[in-house]
């Protein structure tokens, strides 16, 4: 197991209870597990505005401790069931969520994240995944609510088109592919690769692990095919590059990215 050291975003919603869940089943016996709650400190009235009476600074400031109390108090409420001993750390950061997880996240191996960590929470303690991906330098994986990590999954996809983030992806996840040891290469359409096929499959062949090659149609858009073999297939994981173009070409147009994570059944690894 080469995820020896892994950090979790836990802002106490379920899912990034789902994300600490899978985060100790990464573990195994030997790695540890660092939960950050982070959360900002900005606030629409700024409570050491001197026009603000004292009393109303003291509601607002004890209203924010209470959220973090709150959150402290479910994990805490986790600890045992998570079985890591002391190897199960937890840690409180303020500052701007995305901005610190992303510092963060660069002394660890991975961040793991629940799907949809702004449901249901506190908008200071809230974060974006995608974001996160692309200002880390690290892989961050994202885990469905309610997904249980334990489930019997046989293989492991990873999407392929031979771009700069596959290959990055491929690069953070090979920790994680070993260990599971299949994978399925899975190609979209019909486009040209810039290189062959057979690279990738050799790359991972001299890793340890076995793979094959599957291509899917295109045509119901990307993003829905991969999620659609996902669904099919029932794999433990999807391992796929984030944001080939800009960040504002994905958000205004819809990119395949947003669209895997908000839909997917399975934990995804995205990286930049």
């Amino acid at each position: 197991m080469s995820m020896r050291n892994i950090l979790v975003a836990f802002n106490g919603s379920d899912s990034s209870v789902s994300a600490l869940k899978y985060a100790a089943s990464l573990a195994g016996d030997q790695g540890h597990v660092t939960a950050i709650m982070a959360h900002s400190t900005h606030q629409i009235i700024n409570s050491r505005d001197a026009w603000v009476p004292a009393k109303a600074r003291e509601i607002i400031e004890q209203a924010d401790a209470d959220i973090l109390t709150e959150i402290s108090t479910r994990f805490e409420a986790l600890r045992e069931k998570l079985d890591l001993g002391p190897r199960l750390h937890f840690q409180k950061s303020a500052g701007r969520v995305d901005a610190v997880l992303s510092e963060c996240a660069r002394g660890f191996d991975l961040l793991v994240v629940g799907q949809d960590l702004s449901e249901g929470v506190d908008e200071h303690v809230s974060i974006h995944p995608d974001r996160i991906a692309l200002m880390a330098g690290r892989p961050v994986l994202i885990v469905p609510r309610g997904y249980y990590a334990q489930a019997n999954h046989d293989h492991a996809v990873l999407a392929w088109d031979g771009s700069r983030a596959s290959a990055r992806a491929l690069s953070d996840s090979l920790g994680l592919l070993e260990d599971q040891g299949r994978v399925t290469v899975l190609t979209v359409g019909d486009a040209p690769m810039p290189r062959p096929i057979d690279e990738v499959m050799e790359q991972l062949s001299r890793h340890g692990v076995r793979a094959n090659h599957a291509s899917v149609a295109a045509d119901p858009g990307v993003a829905r095919a991969l999620l659609g073999y996902c669904r099919a297939h029932d794999p433990c994981l999807l391992v796929m590059g984030a944001y080939e173009h800009s960040k504002f070409r994905e958000d205004f147009l819809g990119g395949v990215t947003a669209r895997v994570l908000r839909d997917t059944p399975i934990p995804v690894l995205l990286s930049h």
